[in-house]
């Protein structure tokens, strides 16, 4: 996915944070709020960097739809299991403003991504789930909610802050393996923690993920495993994938519903991750080591 932040006046972001444009001014004086300037010499602040201050100082945004965000809606449940089940009711009708609205919410709320994927996201498609499985639900439905959800996740990017470029994730799916929305979840999160992080794509052979390796140099490897293709020989592929990562001081980050127990005890890895506020953790972790041995050898990123 490529980056377009949008971009606010410190009339309009004031605006959006119930404040004056006096103190908005003044807090991007103190470098609390980055702004760039037009030819013109005027400001303007990405609704990324507005956002990343409320969240850093506990700020509210009073009026998001200034910002090109919904407005805050009263009826969005508070409590995760509430709200999952409101989203997955969003989804099941096609109400993408309704399911758009849940998320934002939370999001704006200060909700942290990786509780938001694993508490409301993935509860509500497993909702889904049990419903097809007991005939209550249609895959049509199930599909449409995938693309009403992968909306919401590309317009998640779109307002988060642009990572260190020197902290470098890639990651995706094996070949055979068409399901986006866990990896798609995982490169957010990965963001959030401070990595530059990117998504390959989905169905990726496991020779071209080499050699991504080998061309990106980057310091995660995260591989979401929800399906395996018949015939694909998983713990040889991850476990040359382990290799490859290891001989570059990469770490090779799996997770998915289809690597059960015993898979996994026929694989190596750095890390598994069942939920992805472990993965946060996981990041989080490892990027405090990196910036520390950086400050060591005084060398940054690859």
């Amino acid at each position: 996915m490529t980056d377009t932040t949008p971009h606010v006046t410190p009339k309009q972001a004031a605006r959006a944070l119930g404040v004056s444009e006096s103190s908005l001014k003044r807090w991007c004086d103190q470098g609390l709020i980055a702004a760039s300037r037009t030819a013109g010499g005027h400001r303007r602040l990405s609704v990324a960097d507005v956002l990343r201050f409320t969240r850093e100082h506990d700020f509210p945004v009073v009026s998001p739809e200034v910002l090109g965000l919904p407005s805050v809606s009263e009826a969005t449940p508070r409590t995760m299991s509430r709200a999952a089940s409101r989203f997955a009711e969003a989804l099941l009708a096609g109400d993408e403003a309704a399911a758009r609205q849940i998320v934002f919410d939370l999001f704006l709320a200060r909700q942290r991504l990786s509780v938001i994927f694993d508490d409301v996201v993935a509860a509500a498609f497993r909702r889904i789930g049990e419903l097809w499985a007991c005939h209550e639900a249609e895959v049509y439905q199930e599909r449409r909610g995938c693309e009403i959800t992968l909306q919401i996740l590309f317009e998640l990017r779109r307002v988060q802050v642009r990572p260190d470029p020197a902290w470098r994730a890639i990651g995706g799916t094996l070949e055979g393996d068409p399901y986006m929305l866990p990896h798609l979840m995982a490169e957010l999160v990965l963001r959030e923690a401070g990595f530059h992080a990117s998504t390959l794509g989905h169905s990726i052979p496991c020779s071209s993920l080499i050699r991504a390796v080998e061309d990106e140099q980057p310091h995660v490897l995260w591989l979401s495993v929800s399906h395996i293709r018949e015939g694909l020989d998983l713990v040889g592929e991850i476990n040359a994938l382990w290799r490859a990562c290891a001989a570059r001081g990469v770490a090779l980050v799996v997770g998915g519903r289809a690597l059960t127990a015993p898979l996994r005890r026929r694989l190596t890895y750095s890390a598994y991750c069942d939920r992805l506020q472990q993965l946060e953790a996981f990041a989080g972790t490892l990027l405090a080591s990196l910036k520390q041995a950086s400050k060591s050898t005084g060398l940054r990123g690859r």
